[in-house]
């Protein structure tokens, strides 16, 4: 059977889900940037040269504290990629999958959970991704 675009999204998704795969999203460096400059600014503007010193000091905390570090579901990364690298993925899961025979993606996402092999593959293939072309790293589990 012919793999749809769709159908090996659902199945990378399924997978994904399976072994709670996540990525790192780091936010806003230039956040971080804007509140200690916006700090600064404004302490100079309120309280001249001692506004200076106190206003970066509580700029530079709030930029800091907004530089966090999250964690977002893989499968949500991957119902967000744009149509072109999702055909991407596509195209090496069908190098994958090879000739394994199957009716829908519900059997097929079966067939490839039953199978050990076929999900280091295309765990592999999707870590690789992640890391590869969105450059960020891979969490499993909680």
């Amino acid at each position: 059977m012919y793999l749809t675009v769709e159908d090996a999204m659902s199945l990378l998704c399924s997978l994904a889900e399976a072994k709670k795969m996540k990525v790192v999203v780091k936010y806003r460096k230039r956040r971080a940037i804007v509140l200690a400059g916006s700090g600064l600014a404004l302490g100079n503007l309120v309280g001249g040269p001692p506004g200076i010193v106190v206003g970066s000091v509580l700029g530079g905390l709030l930029g800091s504290l907004s530089w966090s570090t999250e964690f977002k579901p893989v499968s949500h990364i991957l119902k967000e990629l744009p149509p072109h690298q999702q055909e991407k993925l596509c195209n090496h899961v069908v190098a994958k999958i090879g000739n394994l025979q199957w009716r829908d993606v519900e059997h097929l996402t079966k067939l490839v959970m039953g199978s050990e092999a076929l999900q280091e593959q295309l765990l592999k293939l999707l870590e690789g991704y992640v890391t590869k072309e969105l450059k960020t790293s891979v969490k499993y589990g909680d």
